[in-house]
């Protein structure tokens, strides 16, 4: 009998098989079960960021792997945590607790190993900026390794690449700094008076931003900001810049500039836009909901009409921040979509 596929988009997909892993001894049992049933595998921490596209025909094992251990050294807290402990609990925890750094990243969903995998990030911050070391697992083997250099990169880590298959992550090592300074680079936090603000008010002004703007996934389902805020040349942005002066716009490196997606979206006159049960939400255009039982084609259907929108307006092509998920298991994102279009 098929078992519904936990994932906070709130579809209906189904697995043959779900199991939970409370450690890692069970994490690599199920996996090497699934391997001599010649079973496809699944490894999800909350089902956030991931849209599962169809029926997954094999087996899911949830990353339920708890803990929490912490010591303290001259400069630093150090902790370590289990891949399965839920992002927003740790951060809240540190923060309610003194230890400072992760209050801008408040509210993500998802769980710790999914933050290491993917790089979360937020008001000017990113994971990897707290990043002491990710412990992997070789499934066959049941081998440990501790991986100190997670070629981080934009919603991107080795743990996605030369670690992503036959691995998973089963604990985070996260190190906060005593000489904690605020980062008020981005948004509403602008507003703070970085004399007198604590780490608390910015975890209490993130978390107001993001209930106002962002939907709850137990209310609405949802995968989170779907798509990455495209990274463009100078020029380019230029070129938008002279039609649309308002363009948020964030300069990196190497002559780039970071463009908010949502803005762009926006633009397009896309929030509320609705295809099937999916749509665009109506605060943050960066979000597609299930509106009202939309099925996994109707959200792959709306983000492909969305990323044409934005292209054939500014010249943009937006890339899916959510991983997809087939029968068999991980999907090219951008193929899928670019399949959705070549249909039209």
């Amino acid at each position: 009998m098929k078992t519904v596929i936990p994932n906070t988009f709130g579809l209906e997909v189904y697995a043959n098989q779900v199991v939970e892993a409370r450690d890692v001894t069970e994490l690599c049992h199920y996996w090497q079960q699934a391997q001599q049933q010649n079973l496809p595998v699944l490894i999800l921490g909350q089902g956030s960021n991931t849209l599962l596209t169809d029926d997954f025909d094999g087996m899911v094992i949830l990353n339920r792997i708890k803990g929490i251990t912490f010591r303290e050294v001259d400069n630093d807290y150090l902790f370590h945590v289990g891949a399965g402990e839920v992002w927003h609990d740790f951060v809240t925890h540190t923060v309610m607790n003194g230890y400072n750094g992760l209050e801008n990243l408040a509210l993500i969903p998802g769980c710790i190993g999914s933050a290491a995998i993917q790089n979360i990030g937020a008001y000017g911050v990113e994971f990897q900026r707290f990043a002491d070391y990710v412990e992997i697992v070789e499934l066959a083997t049941g081998k440990i390794s501790i991986i100190t250099d997670g070629q981080y990169g934009y919603r991107d880590s080795i743990f996605k690449h030369q670690y992503g298959e036959g691995y998973a992550v089963v604990y985070v090592g996260i190190r906060l700094t005593k000489q904690w300074q605020p980062i008020l680079s981005y948004g509403d936090l602008q507003k703070l008076d970085a004399d007198t603000v604590t780490a608390n008010d910015i975890y209490q002004c993130v978390c107001q931003i993001r209930r106002q703007k962002l939907p709850d996934p137990a209310v609405m389902g949802n995968g989170g900001s779907f798509f990455k805020n495209p990274i463009v040349s100078v020029t380019q942005a230029q070129r938008i810049i002279a039609t649309y002066p308002h363009l948020p716009c964030y300069p990196l490196a190497d002559h780039e500039v970071k463009l908010a997606a949502g803005w762009l979206i926006d633009q397009c006159g896309l929030k509320g836009y609705q295809l099937g049960g999916a749509a665009v939400h109506t605060e943050q255009a960066l979000v597609l909901i299930n509106k009202a039982k939309a099925t996994a084609q109707d959200v792959v259907r709306l983000a492909a009409f969305v990323r044409q929108q934005v292209a054939d307006k500014f010249g943009v092509v937006l890339e899916p921040e959510i991983r997809f998920i087939g029968r068999l298991g991980e999907q090219d994102a951008t193929q899928v979509l670019d399949q959705i279009k070549g249909e039209k």
